[in-house]
């Protein structure tokens, strides 16, 4: 009796212990089911997550920032991202870039695409970029900092030479050229006129001066105004931009004067300029796809993909021969 009875209560117990851990068990499988698709959410919120690209150029205001500005556009809309094109007031306003920059970082971008008006200036913001884990991939000019993605942009030095072989070929060994650039100490614009006086000095041309202009209209104007009081006699011009070449231009014009203009940036102004029979020649960049392949970097990039480390966009000299067919692209491009 005892025996059975015992029996009983041993049965009791382990069924009893049985059911405790079958019960255990469900609650555990339970509760790591939220978790497992609290993750899942997680990570679709991840990949839903949009892409925004800052793209910082030096100014806006001329036609060639205003041609990168359309490219990067245009590049994010077909790549369905987030794109804000930002500049400071001018090309020489250089803390209020750097500002736009460390504003960016602070707003968390995906990434950064940057045409650094001074590089060694804005590396500090480059620098709080990376430690922020946000790429950065230079546009137009490029800098000496290590951890960018990439550089996007021109030649500068061979679309300078190439303006120093469109002078030499018109003008022939002698002859005086004077050279307007842009502020000095941007790289932009150090290695345009490198190219050019490589292939001048070469070539046998005189360079009488070379003043900055600072990438300005009105100053390549009043710049001009006094070189040619100081040499009077000079049959060439060669500008690092096409706003200096236009107002360096209106000079030559007001003093009668017949000389061979060249600017550089094949900007819209300047082809009116071409065809009207003003400016000769203008070394011409792209602009358009500096902005777009700009962007196609760092979304990239954003997105952790390999990209090149540099993507050269090309020069080629506008002149009367093919200034219709250019402007006719870029009328397209600004929707003209």
């Amino acid at each position: 009796m005892v025996k059975a009875k015992w029996f009983k209560v041993l049965s009791f117990t382990v069924v009893f212990l049985l059911v405790v851990s079958l019960l255990a068990g469900c609650g555990g499988q339970k509760a790591s089911q939220p978790s497992d698709n609290q993750q899942n959410q997680q990570q679709s919120s991840g990949e839903q997550k949009s892409v925004k690209i800052a793209v910082i150029v030096k100014a806006l205001n001329s036609d060639y920032w205003k041609i990168v500005e359309a490219g990067a556009k245009a590049a994010g809309k077909d790549l369905g991202v987030d794109v804000e094109v930002l500049g400071p007031s001018a090309e020489t306003a250089v803390s209020e870039q750097v500002s736009m920059i460390e504003d960016q970082i602070t707003k968390k971008v995906s990434a950064l695409a940057v045409a650094p008006s001074q590089p060694a200036s804005a590396i500090p913001a480059f620098d709080q970029a990376k430690a922020a884990k946000i790429p950065v991939v230079l546009i137009d000019t490029d800098a000496q900092w290590p951890d960018k993605v990439s550089f996007v942009g021109t030649g500068n030095y061979n679309g300078g030479k190439l303006a120093g072989e469109f002078l030499a070929e018109k003008l022939g060994k002698g002859g005086k050229v004077v050279i307007l650039r842009g502020a000095m100490g941007d790289p932009t614009h150090d290695e345009r006129a490198n190219g050019a006086i490589e292939v001048m000095k070469a070539k046998g041309l005189e360079i009488v001066d070379i003043q900055p202009a600072n990438s300005e209209r009105g100053l390549g104007m009043t710049v001009m105004e006094n070189i040619l009081q100081a040499h009077p006699d000079i049959q060439g011009m060669f500008a690092t931009n096409d706003e200096m070449a236009l107002g360096a231009l209106r000079a030559i014009q007001a003093a009668k004067k017949q000389i061979i203009t060249v600017g550089f940036d094949g900007s819209p102004d300047a082809l009116k300029s071409i065809a009207a029979g003003e400016l000769t020649a203008s070394i011409a960049q792209s602009p358009y796809n500096i902005g777009y392949k700009g962007v196609e970097a760092a979304v990239k990039a954003a997105k952790g993909e390999q990209v090149d480390k540099r993507i050269d966009t090309g020069t080629s000299v506008i002149s009367k021969d093919n200034v219709a067919e250019e402007q006719k692209k870029l009328n397209e491009i600004l929707g003209k």
